[in-house]
């Protein structure tokens, strides 16, 4: 029976170029986090304002000037910077308008390298994503 002591074992664990590259890594996906966390953020207060507003009973008498104004004001009160009132499109179906907000978010990452999240919001819940091209 041989009897190994400790110091012929080998020894486990992250070398140093191991550690840097895991490191790496890690900043790569907390730069791209913290580049989209408030661009999601943003999107879905964009898209809960537009909820609220296809629930209103006097939808149906605003024309879109009123609709795009109503907007405004909640996305003021909301910190939607990304989305304008005429960046909105209302379509009127059978009478009850709904309101459409396809736009882009787009944001220097490192250099000259950017990142681009497109982003869909409808006040008609039924309402599928648009698949951009």
């Amino acid at each position: 029976m041989q009897n190994k002591s400790p110091l012929a074992q080998h020894q486990r664990g992250l070398t140093m170029f191991g550690f840097l590259f895991v490191a790496i890594i890690f900043i790569a996906i907390a730069m791209v986090g913290m580049k989209l966390v408030p661009a999601y953020i943003e999107f879905f207060s964009v898209k809960k304002i537009l909820a609220t507003m296809g629930q209103e009973a006097d939808l149906k008498s605003k024309s879109n000037a009123e609709i795009r104004d109503d907007f405004s004001k909640r996305a003021n009160v909301g910190y939607v910077t990304v989305v304008k009132p005429e960046d909105l499109s209302v379509d009127r179906h059978g009478g009850v308008p709904v309101i459409t907000a396809e736009y882009a978010f787009r944001t220097k990452l490192v250099g000259n390298i950017s990142l681009v999240v497109d982003f869909s919001a409808s006040s008609d819940p039924n309402a599928a994503a648009v698949e951009v091209e």
